[in-house]
């Protein structure tokens, strides 16, 4: 049997002041031009909480909204506003002084060090947060001196943490000069890792399902954690499985850039399916790196800097339920070494040629998850309407293949793909932030079948100039559920006939 999506959850955290001192194009905007005028301007481009919860796409990712509800405001939504809802149906928005506590948390080998007000004012909001485990917030008991966080950073290579444009703490070096364990490093490890956790906190919450029962979790940012002998020897899943709870747990880490989930989905579904694992989390936190990303194009235009969020995600892949959608593992497109990276050899390897294979054809696919990130924030930055460009790509594919007529490219379009929402965070947008409306959907009887799509940039390492992607069919359950397959009883049953068998054969030939 087919293994099923048993829940989904989601998890934004607003981070404005890491967008200035963390994200990549700021920090390298401060090495290569500190006076810059984007350096001076940038502040005046930050959001402030309210408005970051009442951003149409970021109540989408949190499922709030629908897709289509998102789709019918007119776009840009950069200046629209909806009901500014922290909780939501799918996850949370959590503002920056407490995920800074969840970073302090998180921290098993206190390198995080806060001042005492900051400690104070974090740990009072942390213990009235309903899936914050109370014991957890020991660590926030002990904080740093104002002085001695100002020697940290001056003289022994600590990362600042700022708050509301204040420094109230700082990230220590975890090494005198591995370069792995740099207060850099650790920083974004730390990140990724209390985003991943509050994810994985909100997926319990979600299914209900009992923290014990979790086997197996498999962790798919694009961070890496290690020391100077083995920079990425991980493991950001075990990290994340001790602090969420999941006591019975092991578990690995997954990487293939973007492409690196929908990985990670294919094996946890297959592990499930192979009956290794009976629950397996796929979960991952976001990146500090990437905060900030485009600002220099939304200051230029006006806008404010949309790129203020980490975000985070986790799902649960199950044993069959006989009423869950299915991840079928028959249904897989693969990006192989011999594709090639041409834009119609990879979308037909990852959408016709498995379809094709099945039986099926591209339209039989209620809705495509592609590339998921907010136009909002793509198109000022030059890089267009990235999952409208996919579909057109699929239709055109469609049209092509003699499937659909080339005038209903537009329709197809519309009926099959959907507007982006997720936060340009690398992987986070790749497919993902779909499933946990795919599997309301499905149960609801509105569509059948979703095919996730996650594709890959591997020449971005510098190892290989190939393409990555892989792809994998959700679908309505069969409803036979797991009691229909050969269980233990049935296997003793089929023993016995075969036995009896035998002894009928071998009484037969004793008798000549």
């Amino acid at each position: 049997m087919y293994s099923v999506l048993k829940g989904t959850g989601y998890f934004l955290a607003h981070t404005p002041d890491m967008v200035i001192h963390n994200g990549t194009t700021q920090t390298t905007e401060k090495r290569v031009k500190p006076d810059s005028d984007y350096l001076k301007d940038i502040v005046n481009g930050i959001r402030d909480y309210e408005a970051c919860v009442a951003y149409p796409p970021n109540q989408v990712y949190i499922g709030n909204m629908t897709p289509e509800e998102l789709a019918a405001i007119p776009a840009p939504w950069h200046d629209k506003r909806v009901e500014a809802k922290r909780q939501g149906a799918l996850g949370e928005i959590m503002p920056q002084d407490e995920f800074i506590g969840m970073m302090k948390i998180c921290d098993v080998f206190d390198l995080v060090k806060l001042n005492e007000s900051c400690s104070k004012a974090v740990k009072a909001k942390l213990e009235a947060h309903p899936l914050v485990d109370n014991n957890l917030l020991t660590a926030l008991d002990k904080a740093a001196t104002a002085e001695e966080i100002a020697d940290f950073v001056k003289n022994a290579g600590a990362e600042a943490i700022h708050l509301n444009g204040e420094v109230v703490g700082c990230v220590k070096a975890a090494h005198d000069i591995d370069d792995s364990l740099s207060a850099h490093v650790i920083f974004e490890n730390l990140v990724s890792k209390a985003s991943c956790v509050a994810s994985i906190m909100q997926l319990i919450h979600q299914t209900g399902v009992d923290k014990a029962a979790v086997d197996y979790i498999i962790e798919c940012s694009e961070e890496a954690c290690g020391d100077m002998n083995q920079r990425g020897g991980g493991n950001f899943a075990k990290a994340a499985a001790e602090m969420a709870g999941l006591v019975n747990a092991t578990g690995s880490d997954v990487r293939g850039f973007c492409a690196g989930p929908t990985h990670a989905l294919v094996q946890a579904a297959s592990l499930v399916k192979a009956g290794v694992f009976k629950n397996v989390v796929v979960a991952a936190g976001g990146s500090t790196a990437k905060l900030g990303m485009n600002g220099k194009d939304h200051l230029k235009k006006g806008l404010p800097i949309l790129e203020d969020c980490v975000g985070g995600f986790a799902v649960l892949i199950s044993e069959n339920d006989g009423i869950n959608p299915e991840l079928n593992t028959d249904i897989l497109g693969r990006h192989t070494v011999g594709t090639g990276s041409s834009p119609q050899n990879v979308i037909s390897a990852l959408t016709f040629t498995p379809l094709e294979k099945a039986g099926l054809k591209l339209t039989d696919v209620d809705k495509y998850s592609v590339e998921m990130q907010n136009p909002d924030i793509t198109k000022p930055a030059g890089a267009g309407n990235v999952p409208e460009a996919n579909y057109k790509m699929i239709g055109a594919l469609a049209a092509m293949k003699g499937q659909i007529q080339k005038s209903e490219l537009n329709a197809f379009v519309e009926k099959h793909g959907m507007t982006g929402w997720a936060p340009t965070q690398g992987h986070i947008p790749s497919g993902v932030p779909y499933m946990g409306f795919a599997q309301r959907e499905i149960l609801a009887g509105s569509i059948e079948r979703a095919m996730f799509v996650g594709k890959g940039s591997l020449f971005l390492g510098r190892m290989t100039n190939l393409f990555d992607g892989i792809s994998f069919v959700l679908q309505k359950n069969s409803g036979r559920g797991q009691e229909s397959g050969v269980t233990e009883a049935r296997v003793q049953q089929l023993i016995a006939a075969s036995l009896r068998e035998f002894a009928g054969h071998l009484a037969g030939k004793l008798e000549e």
